[in-house]
This record gives C-alpha cells, structure tokens and sequence, in this order.
C-alpha cells in the first residue's frame, strides 16, 4: 500500500480509538481518567501506545519516561507505525472477541508484546544488543511472550492470548499470520547458526503447536493444534499429529483454498478426513467381502500382521473376531486409513 494510504488508514484507526475511548469513558466513569491518560490525552497513535507500552514494561529501574522516548523514537520509522495499524486491523478483523481498537490497544498482550518486540528488533538492529535483550525480558515477564530481538516479523500479526508463545533467535514469521498461545518456534538442540521455523504469509498456528528446527511453513499453510512439526509443510496444506503429518499424506496433500491465518479455520480438515476416511471404508469393505466368512477376518488380519512388520512400531489391530458384513469394520479400516497420514 502506498504511503499515503497508509497514512489515511492510520488516521482512520486512530479516530476510530478515540471515539470508543470516548464512549467508554462516558459509559464508565470508572475509567475516564485511564482512558484520558492513555488515549484521549494523546495527540496521535504512535505516542498512545508508547505511553502505555511505557508504563506496561516499566521497573523500578527502568523508568516509563525512558521507555516512552524510546518507543515513541522507534515508532516514528513508518515501517512500524504501518505494521501497528495493520496488527490492529488484523485483530478486529480475525477475533470475535475484539470488540473494539481501544481494547485491542489497551488489553491484548499478545498485540502489546508483537509492538514491544518490533521496538526490542529495531535496537537489535542498530546493535543496541544489551537494551534489545533487556527489553526482551521484560516483555517476557509481563506478557509471557518470549520473542528473541533478532526474530522478523511481518505484519498483520495476530498473537490470538499469546501466553506461552516462545519465538527463537532466527525464526522468521511473515504477513498475515495468525498464532495461538503456547506456540513454540523454536531450535532442536545446541546446535547455532540459522535453527529456527520460517513462517510464510497467511500461516495459521494453532494452541500448543510446536514447530522445531530449520523448516519451511508454506504460504497459506494450517498447523493443528497441539501438533509436533519437524518437516517441511507445502503451501495450502495442513500438518496434524505428533509427530505432524500432512493431511492427505506425503505424496498428495489435501490442499485448501483459503488464507488461514485469516480466515481462521481451524477445523476444515476434520470434517474432509473423515468424508475421504468414510469413502475409503467402504471401497476397502467392499472389496475384501467378496473373500466371505472367515476369509474375511483372515485376510485382514494377514495384511495388518504384514503392516506390522514392515513398521513394528505400530500396533496389529485384531480383527479376527469381525464377521462377515459387519459393520464392526468400519472402525477398524478407519483406524488403518488414519494411520497411513
């Protein structure tokens, strides 16, 4: 977007904060003086939320008068004022929850963490390693977010509750991705140099998600939650599982249509597992029938025992108890489908 329209959205946002600020404090009275001296008292975004970044991360050694002007310098470069305004915009847009700028503003730590972290990046960046790193642990303690000084991070950026997310040294998260709490980004052992994930555009992340090593996240990839990632993942697919797995399998993953990092689907790839899953059983049950009776059982059971011992390391599904036509197969071959993801 060009610079001027980036400066009219800014505006745009910022009016926007100010008018719900100003209703807010109008329909409580309890926090008029809170929103005058963080929003209404303030002539422009950029000094609003330095002013509260300012006192967020301040100790009684390191003063908010001193974080002030350092954050308010570092949001003068337009790069991360814009990068602000399309966080916020993110946020509303992605988060039923978000009911408003203001409130993103004020009371979204995984939003407070993502600014305090392009402030943390740009003093990395101008070698002002020991403040970065300073700031680092700051926001750490007060946000649970832990973001390493040199990690990148684009723009568009929904940290979604944020607590426990952990991004390493050199990971690399571009625009429009969406993480949940208690990600991980991170290395797989001692080992230095460049270790950690990169995150292309449109990502979505979900809760609990650990992506560990030096691997590619495609554009436009999704990541279950609770998920192990130790692979490259290809764009418009999705990994599942501990360890991941593509849903679909290795050789032709299912593929998506839409961004999800915002569209914020987490579930899409449940419901085409089973219907692919469900097709599978009956073709499977279909063909094996024609062996009849106790053929039936025998057959299946010499195909999972030879499953077996190709990979000992997952478990032979007893069936000789199935009858012919029962419907107790149905599981059993869903079971088997799972597992070849």
């Amino acid at each position: 977007m060009p610079a001027a329209e980036d400066g009219e959205e800014e505006a745009w946002v910022w009016a926007q904060i100010k008018a719900e600020a100003r209703r807010d404090a109008e329909s409580e009275p309890a926090l008029a003086s809170y929103l005058y001296s963080t929003i209404l008292s303030h002539s422009s975004l950029e000094r609003s939320l330095s002013f509260h970044l300012g006192n967020k991360l301040c100790s009684s050694t390191l003063l908010s008068t001193l974080l002030y002007d350092l954050f308010l310098n570092a949001f003068s470069d337009h790069s991360l004022l814009s990068a602000v305004v399309a966080d916020l915009l993110a946020a509303r847009e992605r988060d039923p929850a978000c009911v408003s700028f203001s409130h993103c503003l004020l009371n979204y730590k995984g939003f407070l963490a993502c600014q305090a972290h392009r402030v943390s990046h740009k003093l990395w960046s101008q070698s002002r390693r020991p403040l970065a790193l300073a700031l680092q642990s700051r926001i750490a303690d007060v946000f649970a977010v832990d973001i390493h000084p040199a990690a990148k991070i684009g723009k568009g950026i929904l940290f979604d509750h944020a607590t426990g997310v952990v991004v390493g040294e050199t990971a690399v998260i571009g625009n429009s991705v969406s993480i949940l709490h208690h990600v991980t980004l991170g290395g797989t052992g001692k080992v230095g140099g460049d270790r950690h994930p990169k995150i292309a555009d449109g990502v979505l992340i979900g809760a609990g998600a650990t992506i560990l090593g030096n691997v590619k996240i495609g554009e436009g990839a999704k990541i279950g939650a609770g998920s192990v990632v130790l692979i490259d993942v290809p764009p418009r697919t999705t990994a599942v599982g501990n360890p991941a797995r593509l849903v679909g399998g290795k050789e032709r993953p299912s593929k998506h249509e839409d961004v999800p990092g915002e569209s914020m689907d987490h579930t899409s790839f449940i419901s085409e597992c089973y219907f692919l899953g469900v097709i599978g059983c009956f073709v499977i049950w279909g063909v094996l029938s024609g062996l009849g009776g106790r053929g039936l059982d025998h057959g299946l059971y010499k195909a999972f025992r030879n499953k077996q011992e190709l990979q000992p390391s997952r478990p032979v599904l007893l069936v000789e108890e199935i009858q012919h036509h029962d419907l107790a197969l149905f599981p059993v071959v869903l079971q088997c489908l799972s597992q070849e993801q």
